[in-house]
């Protein structure tokens, strides 16, 4: 199959063998969205989603001036899970082919998670087993108060296996393991508060408003620094602040200290002006 999406810096880019299910937008501020469009089946993942997904993420890493990154889901929900169809599918395969599928969903995953650019999921309606997957994998979420989430695989005899990595990391190991084994479903206001989400909209105009703001706020901020702070986020994480680590992190802030950056920023502040990057 060829790669659908010709060209990442064209504005509204839209994959073609699969834009039924997945499109890619972008402008060319380096505003870009992915969109699940699968709305009569609630935006549940098969193949052909799971693929138009790992192809626009595997195409927003090569996106150089992709700055910020909406996911979101067409009509009535962000995205259900798996497709019951599909999953049912799963019990004529033999386990290594079932591994090989896994690993494909897997992937896609870790694709999303790695995006350079700063990836926001806009979450309404439903954000169900691998749809809150999505959103633990994302930077930043905003939910709709209606918005309602569950990793309820347990309730079909399946576990959140591809998603827990990204998950445990989001919400914590206590969390995780309670809403993993009951499968319940929880609402926003939960979701806000163990970390799935970092902030609540009133309705889907809200929701749009959170959406132009972050477009403001993650602008505003120097492109260099953004990438580089959220590595040093896994960089740090689970390491004992040791000496070692301390060199580390000091030469870290030195390399941005004289980074063009850096200068220019300072430059913008003295004379109260934008920088560069803000436009």
């Amino acid at each position: 199959m060829t790669n659908p999406i010709s060209d990442p810096l064209t504005p509204n880019v839209i994959v073609d063998d699969i834009a039924s299910v997945v499109s890619l937008e972008s402008t060319p501020e380096g505003i870009a969205t992915v969109t699940i469009n699968r709305p009569a089946r609630r935006n549940a993942f098969d193949a052909l989603t799971i693929e138009g997904l790992t192809e626009a993420f595997e195409t927003l890493h090569g996106a150089d001036h992709v700055r910020l990154v909406f996911l979101r889901g067409a009509g009535p929900a962000f995205c259900a899970g798996g497709d019951f169809e599909w999953t049912r599918q799963a019990e004529q395969l033999t386990e290594d082919d079932n591994r090989a599928d896994a690993m494909t969903l897997a992937r896609m995953f870790k694709h999303l998670a790695e995006i350079p650019a700063v990836t926001v999921a806009l979450v309404h309606g439903a954000a169900f087993g691998g749809g809150a997957g999505l959103v633990a994998c994302c930077d930043y979420a905003v939910a709709v108060k209606s918005a309602r989430f569950a990793f309820s695989e347990v309730k079909v005899g399946l576990t959140p296996s591809v998603v827990a990595p990204y998950v445990v990391d989001a919400i914590g190991p206590r969390a995780a393991r309670a809403l993993f084994v009951t499968g319940r479903t929880f609402e926003a206001e939960e979701a806000l508060r163990i970390g799935l989400v970092q902030e609540l909209a009133d309705d889907a105009h809200a929701l749009e408003a959170a959406a132009r703001r972050l477009v403001q706020e993650v602008m505003a901020a120097g492109p260099e620094a953004v990438v580089e702070a959220r590595r040093l986020v896994g960089e740090v994480k689970g390491r004992p602040i040791d000496h070692g680590l301390m060199e580390e992190m000091a030469r870290s802030l030195a390399r941005r200290r004289v980074s063009d950056e850096v200068k220019e920023g300072i430059a913008a502040f003295q004379a109260k002006r934008k920088p560069s990057w803000a436009g």
